[in-house]
């Protein structure tokens, strides 16, 4: 069992009458020897560091050692609770969660990359909004995390994932991409509904850059995943409508390699252009990699870290660190 594209992915859900996230776990077991059981524990243990980053985020106000992002999602958080949202309660608490995501990122808390740290917000994003909005239990959550492990499988075997590779689209294009499918079945669609919303969220990213400010996964990262929410959900939305699109989703990840290749150097996270190379992103970078500055980061991010734990704290774990 090798499913390596959308149309091998739909003909194995309908012909085994399985979701997406169940063939995911058929074809871990076959390659992995693991039972479902084991399979299954081990994204438990992602979903629940997932959980942990949004708590995190949506907690502390602090900026992070940059000093160019932080505080955004307790911002959101308390705009949220003031009740008078325009976006309504399920993309607005997409918005904060995949915001708070993104900054304990930038803080160098641990993340879980879906499918990479510089786009780690928006799943979580969907996860944690549709669980507060709606009746899905946590069990339910670590299925989607399947459902968008075989989903981002096949973009990844076909394309792109990471910013430096294909640019912008492949990173938080993919994600978006990720997060749609994965609402179309936890909410209940069909394989072949969640498959049309992955390219319709695909489309609609096709050619974005990967430019962040002093090449740092903050500026315009965060914001560009937090959109990205606001995107999956409107893409799930037309799937589960019926709404398909005309272009077939392979072709639409076929297409996002094609664009990568073409994307100047310039463009793919190297800081060297885009909104890098704006006055403001150039005195970002020249604040934050002067030899004054990185002298004074290092003070007093060694005393910063002494001060929280007793002890230096180098961070983390393994499931993924801050930066890309």
């Amino acid at each position: 069992m090798d499913i390596q594209s959308t149309i091998d992915l739909i003909d194995y859900c309908e012909r085994e009458n399985k979701t997406i996230a169940e063939a995911m776990i058929d074809q871990e077991q076959v390659r992995s020897g693991r039972s479902r059981e084991q399979i299954f524990e081990m994204m438990k243990e992602r979903f629940l560091k997932m959980q942990s980053a949004v708590q995190d985020g949506l907690n502390d106000a602090s900026e992070a050692p940059s000093g160019i992002s932080g505080g955004d999602a307790v911002k959101m958080k308390k705009y949220i609770e003031a009740g008078d949202m325009l976006s309504g309660s399920i993309i607005s608490d997409a918005m904060a969660c995949s915001m708070a995501t993104s900054e304990t990122n930038a803080r160098m808390g641990v993340i879980v990359a879906t499918p990479t740290a510089g786009a780690a917000g928006i799943l979580p994003g969907v996860l944690f909004s549709l669980q507060k909005n709606t009746d899905l239990e946590d069990d339910d959550l670590v299925m989607g995390l399947f459902t968008a492990s075989m989903l981002g499988y096949i973009i990844a075997n076909r394309s792109f994932i990471s910013g430096a590779a294909g640019g912008c689209q492949a990173e938080v294009g993919s994600a978006t991409a990720m997060a749609a499918g994965t609402i179309v079945e936890l909410k209940g669609g069909s394989p072949r509904q969640a498959v049309h919303s992955t390219a319709i969220a695909m489309k609609s990213l096709l050619g974005l850059v990967c430019d962040p400010v002093a090449g740092l996964v903050e500026v315009p990262c965060i914001k560009r995943n937090v959109i990205g929410t606001s995107i999956a959900f409107s893409a799930a939305d037309m799937g589960l409508a019926g709404i398909e699109s005309r272009i077939p989703c392979d072709e639409v990840i076929d297409t996002m390699y094609d664009i990568g290749k073409d994307m100047p150097r310039a463009l793919k996270e190297t800081a060297l252009g885009g909104l890098a190379i704006t006055p403001t992103g150039q005195k970002v970078k020249e604040r934050l990699f002067s030899k004054s500055s990185l002298v004074d980061q290092l003070r007093g991010g060694n005393e910063h870290a002494d001060d929280r734990n007793g002890k230096s704290t180098a961070s983390t774990e393994t499931a993924e660190t801050g930066g890309r």
